[in-house]
């Protein structure tokens, strides 16, 4: 009598997204002991995600949020806006409600705690593959839902954010048009034009204002 095998489901791909190599390492040794995973490659700057994303073709993509380069919810919505099908699962330390609810609503499907147990990372990610939203449960869910989006009110563009984030890095107007390929003039437009949204008057204001976002 003949038998037949039900086909195996493929692996979910997995991207990391994460400058902490100790947490990359951790991370993919967790999830190499589980047939359901495959990570395909990790990246450790937010502008790269997009291009690393195109190149390897994830499912999933575990992100952090205080990136280098670019903004964690910035990152989110840009790869939601060119891949609606990607999962996004955050990965954390920023335990503050606005942040998560920013997240959320730019399309990640789950927010977890870099502090929070291996079982909760594995239940987000379940739960985010599953099409269902995950919220770490050491965040208040109430606070997340109502939390006034603070990044809102500024009203700046993405690119501007992009900059916003770099000055407060430290970056020069070269060394901010070399990593986003645009001239200094364009950068220093953008800034004067980040100086006028924010009422701002000098660098300091603007690092100010960065902190205050969540985009640092």
């Amino acid at each position: 009598m003949l038998s037949y095998l039900q086909p195996k489901s493929a692996p979910q791909r997995i991207l990391i997204v994460e400058d902490h190599y100790l947490l990359i390492y951790g991370i993919k040794i967790l999830l190499s002991a589980m047939p359901a995973y495959e990570v395909v490659g990790e990246i450790v700057d937010g502008l790269n995600v997009y291009a690393a994303c195109q190149q390897l073709n994830p499912d999933v993509v575990l992100l952090d949020l205080g990136l280098p380069g670019m903004d964690g919810i910035d990152v989110i919505r840009q790869l939601k806006r060119r891949r609606p099908e990607l999962i996004i699962v955050v990965v954390t330390a920023d335990a503050s409600e606005h942040r998560a609810r920013d997240a959320l609503a730019a399309g990640a499907q789950a927010y977890i705690l870099k502090k929070s147990s291996q079982q909760i990372l594995l239940a987000g990610l379940q739960t985010a593959i599953a099409g269902q939203v995950f919220l770490d449960p050491a965040l208040n869910l109430a606070h997340v839902t109502s939390a006034p989006n603070v990044g809102g009110l500024t009203n700046l563009t993405t690119r501007e954010r992009q900059i916003l984030k770099l000055i407060a890095e430290g970056d020069r107007n070269r060394d901010i048009a070399e990593k986003l390929s645009i001239t200094i003039k364009t950068v220093e437009t953008h800034r004067l034009n980040l100086m006028r949204k924010l009422d701002a008057h000098n660098i300091a204001d603007l690092v100010n204002w960065a902190c205050r976002l969540g985009i640092h």
